[in-house]
């Protein structure tokens, strides 16, 4: 068991609970991402998963130009890496439109583009666009299914894409198409089900390019429908879980070659009776919206999971005599991308060594601006 992958030298320089990331292994996805999407230009990786500028660096450093992300925060993280081409997939609304104009103002020399679904937005970002005398560049957020933001591919979306194409302070920069409600553990069904939406967004384009509108771009996917998106000609995919992985993920989707890349460190803290354990792990420590088994342990098969609240994670032991106060447990979480966001900093792992901590520099909603 010393020799797992994930397991450390010296647990106790290490105090629970806490996440563990492991650099070698987020180098092997980046390039798994970049052999399955043939190349950084057909990549715009989400970093709401990691929300960390070391790892949008080794992106960098593989020719990764292009980002996605959710919130001004995280936009910002992304500006202060350098990231020459960032898109905000959450349609900015209220105060977050004014900050999205800061933030483009601030750093003049990036690309920054947003998401809009409806005209009444439209019109908001064109207003505040012209007020800075400035030039907002917006995707389409298109709906095949979802039904969470997003506007049909149909008669709107055309009139939606003309208004912004004719306005003076708006660059309409193409579609973006996210499908994660499709989750087929068979490729082949995913296949299936991806194909037939996505071939209302392949209609929607012809009919814009009938009207003379140029589509420049596609943004498409998330992470479980990433090899089939990065197979279409033209077509750049956002994949995002992919870097660090999980679980849920692996369990579900076993025809992806992605490997998990964050561990959580967990201890045994009580034992009231040989039916309940308590280690822990409470809600402030892991993602807490799953079904239970809301973790895979690594290094046992004897706890059952059976309850959490915040600073605890009841389980029952199947031979409760062969575990003691203190022990340590590793876990992969089945949900990784909130799981993240419950730490400040996470520590960097390399042959079984502690060898420093990346900051989760993005978890809160607003960094400076």
């Amino acid at each position: 068991m010393n020799n797992a992958w994930y397991t450390l030298h010296n647990p106790d320089d290490v105090a629970s609970p806490a996440l563990l990331v492991f650099p070698e292994r987020i180098e092997q996805n980046i390039q798994s991402m970049l052999e399955m999407a043939g190349g950084p230009q057909f990549l715009r990786p989400h970093i709401k998963t990691h929300k960390m500028a070391e790892i949008i660096q080794m992106q960098l450093d593989h020719g990764i130009t292009k980002f996605k992300c959710a919130t001004i925060g995280e936009a910002e993280l992304l500006a202060t890496t350098g990231a020459p081409d960032i898109l905000l997939a959450m349609q900015p609304v209220g105060p977050n439109v004014a900050r999205f104009f800061n933030l483009v103002g601030q750093y003049p020399n990036l690309k920054f583009s947003c998401l809009v679904d409806n005209e009444k937005t439209v019109d908001f970002i064109s207003l505040k666009a012209k007020e800075k005398h400035m030039q907002a560049h917006v995707y389409i957020d298109i709906n095949v299914g979802m039904n969470r933001t997003g506007i049909t591919p149909g008669d709107d979306a055309i009139s939606l894409y003309k208004k912004i194409a004719t306005a003076h302070n708006l660059s309409i920069e193409g579609l973006h198409v996210y499908d994660g409600h499709i989750r087929y553990p068979k490729i082949s069904e995913r296949k299936k089900v991806c194909d037939a939406a996505f071939e209302e967004v392949i209609s929607l384009k012809r009919k814009l390019e009938k009207r003379g509108f140029n589509v420049k771009n596609i943004v498409a996917g998330g992470s479980p429908t990433f090899p089939i998106h990065a197979k279409r000609d033209g077509i750049v995919a956002s994949p995002g879980t992919t870097l660090l992985w999980d679980d849920g993920y692996g369990s579900l989707f076993t025809d992806m070659p992605f490997q998990c890349a964050a561990v959580l460190v967990t201890r045994l803290i009580s034992k009231p009776t040989n039916e309940q354990f308590c280690l822990d792990l409470g809600h402030k420590s892991l993602a807490s919206e799953m079904a239970f088994p809301r973790v895979k342990f690594l290094n046992t098969d004897d706890l059952d999971q059976l309850g959490q609240s915040e600073e605890h994670f009841v389980v029952r032991p199947g031979h409760p005599e062969t575990h003691e106060i203190g022990d340590v447990y590793y876990a992969i979480p089945k949900h990784i991308c909130p799981t993240v966001a419950k730490y400040p900093r996470v520590f960097t792992v390399v042959d079984g060594l502690v060898t420093g901590s990346w900051r989760v520099a993005a978890r809160d909603h607003k960094i400076s601006i």
